[in-house]
């Protein structure tokens, strides 16, 4: 039989035993926390986190690696070009951005292995920072194991930045082997470190005037004296 008495009296020990426990935690809680929760078993909704960022090119990334010619550097260089125009260099492996007064930025590039290099006057139709990377139809023919498409990153071919030669299949971009610079070995293209490519990006805008030289004609390096 249901005895009254024996339930109120457990009841009365049971709402102490909770209040000692309560009472307990906030005294061991530091001045300033927020409050304990009464059902710490109570699992919070797992918090989203935002993507990582895409690094810039770091300032010193591949220029440590380069031999003193191929780094960046001001330069004495007689031309008739107005400033602002790209001069690649191709035997020599030189980009020239021409500046003022007789100087010019000069950069050392990779450009085409043998029988892949071109001449001829175009310009800059396109910018594109981390470009995706689509092998033209003439490279895959080549190189059928290579991918039919690349985003935008780190591991792409095309490195940090890219700058599209009028209606060519050819760029001016970064690459993230800065050991081919000084080289030829690309399949036309001229790549640039690609701390030496945000530069010139940022140097340059669409519409921008490039001059390359062909193989057998060199710039003249005796008017290309280090600033």
């Amino acid at each position: 039989m249901f005895n009254l008495d024996i339930f109120k009296t457990n009841s009365r020990r049971a709402a102490v035993a909770l209040g000692a426990i309560v009472g307990a935690a906030a005294v061991s809680t530091p001045a300033g926390a927020g409050p304990l929760p009464l059902f710490p078993f109570v699992m919070a909704p797992p918090v989203q986190t935002a993507p990582p960022l895409q690094a810039a090119p770091s300032q010193n990334e591949g220029a440590s690696e380069l031999p003193a010619r191929l780094r960046r550097q001001v330069v004495s260089y007689a031309t008739r070009e107005a400033p602002g125009t790209i001069i690649i260099d191709t035997p020599n492996t030189y980009l020239y951005l021409v500046l003022r007064n007789g100087q010019a930025m000069r950069y050392g590039i990779g450009v085409g292995r043998d029988g892949f290099t071109w001449s001829g006057v175009q310009s800059i139709t396109k910018k594109a920072e981390w470009p995706d990377w689509t092998p033209p139809a003439e490279m895959i023919a080549r190189q059928p194991y290579l991918p039919r498409y690349m985003a935008g990153g780190p591991g792409n071919p095309l490195g940090a930045r890219a700058m599209y030669l009028g209606g060519t299949i050819y760029r001016i971009h970064g690459t993230n082997a800065p050991g081919t610079i000084g080289t030829q070995v690309s399949s036309g293209c001229i790549r640039l470190t690609n701390e030496d490519v945000a530069d010139l990006y940022s140097r340059v805008n669409v519409g921008t005037r490039v001059i390359v030289l062909p193989m057998d004609r060199r710039a003249d390096s005796s008017v290309a004296k280090r600033g």
